[in-house]
């Protein structure tokens, strides 16, 4: 499949702001049956400064500065892909992935082959991922026994996020605390992710957070609107001897070609769409739309 992907991210200020400097992760990188064939930023005002670089993940990250006198921010982002990601699918429930036990993945752990040392960052605690309270750790043990399948585990604990939290925007922020999240059973694709996250990290396994976007289909007869979709973000799990899966908990699903990955990293913190600083007083609205046409 293809599809072409608009990201709009604007800013508006009630005060004139001096200067302004950004880091935006919005290039689609290249990932397992994905492509990027066209992408463009268009910022505006013009930056004074603007340059690219691939962060320690892999990541496309565009820095850039404004050191003139502005009202508004708004940075568009026009990217071309190919996905053919359904390919893989039939792997994710074959033998290789779903015959390793808990036991078995942290006995593999222990290896210093550099696939593992790579995947073991993602034990780590993170900004947004610290320290598991007893409360995550019973949740996750509810699904990750020492004999059973990594895979099953952690497609019974994605069914069970979707199934046991609200999905309710603006309940939660990006600062909202994971426990906060888990009391109160509430949040956004990003909360479900880092909470599953949070959960495999506690019993020992790697798990990674995933930036992107997904493609919401109209009902049927009716249009698709634009700008309905939003960022999104899910998670993936490392299964030693086969490689990361990724599990969708906000749409309780194995991400399809539908799912378009942009960046991933160690929680939200590390693939924000846009973030920075801005010098001037006053308040500031933000304002993002996202549109996906599929285009063959």
């Amino acid at each position: 499949m293809h599809f072409n992907v608009t990201h709009t991210t604007e800013y508006t200020y009630d005060a004139p702001v001096s200067y302004g400097h950004n880091i935006a992760t919005l290039r689609p990188r290249k990932a397992m049956g994905q492509e990027l064939l066209d992408y463009h930023i268009i910022i505006s005002p013009e930056p004074s400064e603007i340059t690219e670089r691939i962060d320690f993940f892999g990541n496309f990250i565009t820095r850039f500065s404004l050191q003139t006198e502005h009202k508004s921010l708004k940075v568009t982002t026009k990217s071309h892909i190919k996905r053919d990601y359904a390919q893989f699918q039939d792997s994710f429930f074959s033998g290789a992935c779903k015959s390793i036990t808990m036991n078995e993945a942290l006995i593999a752990l222990q290896s210093m082959e550099l696939e593992i040392l790579e995947a073991k960052q993602y034990i780590l605690e993170s900004i947004f991922v610290k320290k598991m309270d007893a409360g995550i750790s019973e949740y996750a043990q509810k699904s990750f026994q020492g004999n059973r399948s990594v895979f099953d585990a952690a497609f019974e604990l994605m069914q069970r996020i979707y199934t046991d939290f609200d999905f309710v925007p603006g309940f939660t922020s990006i600062s909202t605390p994971i426990h906060e999240v888990m009391e109160q059973k509430k949040g956004v694709c990003q909360d479900f992710a880092q909470i599953a996250i949070a959960c495999i990290r506690s019993v020992g396994l790697p798990a990674k957070y995933i930036s992107g976007y997904i493609e919401t289909l109209p009902p049927p007869g009716e249009e698709k609107l634009v700008g309905a979709d939003a960022s999104h973000a899910w998670f993936s799990i490392f299964i030693p001897g086969f490689g990361w899966v990724d599990f969708d908990p906000t749409n309780n699903q194995i991400p399809k070609d539908q799912h378009i990955v942009v960046g991933w990293g160690r929680d939200y913190y590390d693939v924000p769409p846009l973030k920075g600083v801005v010098y001037g007083s006053g308040q500031s609205k933000l304002k993002v739309a996202v549109d996906i046409v599929r285009i063959a």
